[in-house]
């Protein structure tokens, strides 16, 4: 049987955080040129950290050996963990929703450093985040799909269906969030872009946000959670021309 509490499933990078600014100063240490943000965003995940027609050759010189990836993963874990940051306003929401009493809260990462638990352990502290004070902190390998994970949380917090969400940046994660019953908060300032979202994978719109200030008032609303004002987010001017 179902309890009352609510589940909210945060994605890493590019959904909380800035994924694309950590591995382009990873990048730019090893005389590699990653591109700019709206190309990368349209890149297959095969080419996401290839670079483009004019990077590619020279990035895949760099990253064929395995010694020179070890030190690719190595700097970017050293950047993640001393630079790197979340997108405005979300350490406050994360906060918030920690210290909701009713709602269970968590993160489901890919994140590719070394140690990835404890690469987001400081990278949340420098924000002023216990990690620990989480429900869950889950890291999935890119070669796993994030259904049966999603599903598996929310069972195990005996959480309605209809009172969990899940926050993504990518087609894969919308598709898993409603194979697992939950609903959906997308993002298109991460990994994949708004046109790439709506017009190739068939997001719909509605649930788009296009950047981290939106995504944060679209949470609090639904959840009806105090703003950093105090007060309960009201409607955010797009909501108002969906509704």
């Amino acid at each position: 049987m179902y309890n009352s509490k609510r589940l909210v499933i945060l994605d890493a990078d590019g959904t909380t955080i800035d994924a694309y600014s950590a591995i382009e100063a990873t990048f730019s240490r090893h005389g590699m040129v990653l591109g700019d943000e709206e190309s990368f965003q349209k890149r297959r995940r095969l080419f996401k950290y290839l670079g483009g027609i004019r990077e590619f050759p020279s990035n895949l010189k760099k990253q064929v050996r395995t010694k020179s990836r070890k030190q690719l993963i190595s700097t970017l874990t050293e950047v993640y963990r001393e630079e790197t940051r979340l997108y405005p306003g979300v350490a406050p929401l994360i906060n918030a929703l920690i210290d909701a009493p009713d709602i269970v809260v968590g993160v489901v990462t890919r994140n590719m450093s070394n140690d990835p638990e404890e690469t987001l352990r400081q990278l949340f502290h420098r924000h002023g985040i216990d990690i620990d004070a989480l429900d869950f902190l889950i890291h999935v390998p890119l070669k796993h799909e994030k259904t049966s994970t999603f599903r598996a949380i929310r069972e195990r917090f005996a959480v309605n269906p209809a009172l969990a969400y899940v926050c993504g940046d990518e087609h894969k994660d919308f598709l898993a969030a409603n194979a697992a019953g939950m609903h959906p908060f997308m993002v298109s300032y991460g990994f994949e872009d708004h046109k790439r979202l709506v017009k190739k994978f068939d997001v719909p719109e509605e649930i788009i946000s296009r950047t981290p200030e939106e995504l944060c008032a679209r949470i609090y609303h639904a959840l009806q959670l105090p703003s950093e004002g105090g007060s309960r987010q009201p409607l955010v001017a797009s909501d108002l021309k969906q509704a």
